[in-house]
């Protein structure tokens, strides 16, 4: 045998060894991943409806993506959009935002990142809440925030930081720094 082939044979050897030792490295790295950091289930194009004690629709929710961690109790959306149901029965706002997530213990809704906030009923007073960041109690329909909140309505628009709104009383409550701008047709 010349130098070339011998060069050669010794170049796809160990190109061979590399090769071999970078499968066994990543085989072993999947076999270190714990078992509770992967989701029990994993739902893409989600929809789903909640109901109260009483039977009636609490909440319906759509979402990209969803991973359910069940040690943890939680629930992680990509793009939710929540329909809420207050007392009434009738859905009254959607919640819409980038991510978000659900504790199952709390019944606690946490959305962030473009939380958008629609009036479904066009005679309502207030039509679109807007902040990046929100939590929602299914149970009790309060919806909580200490961020900069703009509420946008027909004829008037604010803002302010801090919210505190009852879904069931129908009552919203900017908590401070609150500025508006009233337009009368």
């Amino acid at each position: 045998m010349n130098r070339v082939t011998l060069a050669i044979i010794a170049l796809f050897g160990t190109a061979l060894i590399l090769y071999w030792q970078v499968q066994s490295k990543k085989s072993d790295q999947t076999l270190d991943v714990n078992a509770s950091e992967r989701p029990n289930y994993i739902i893409d194009d989600l929809r789903s409806t909640e109901y109260n004690e009483a039977g009636f629709v609490n909440s319906k929710v759509t979402a990209k993506h969803m991973e359910h961690f069940e040690d943890a109790s939680m629930t992680y959306f990509t793009d939710p959009v929540y329909l809420i149901y207050p007392d009434d029965g009738q859905a009254q706002w959607r919640l819409r935002a980038v991510k978000g997530s659900h504790n199952n213990l709390t019944g606690k809704v946490s959305l962030q990142n473009n939380v958008i906030i629609d009036s479904i009923s066009p005679e309502e007073p207030i039509q679109t809440l807007s902040t990046s960041y929100l939590e929602l109690d299914l149970d009790t329909m309060i919806m909580t925030s200490d961020e900069i909140i703009h509420v946008t309505g027909n004829e008037f628009v604010i803002q302010g930081t801090g919210l505190y709104a009852d879904l069931n009383a129908q009552s919203v409550k900017l908590i401070s720094e609150v500025e508006g701008i009233y337009d009368a047709k």
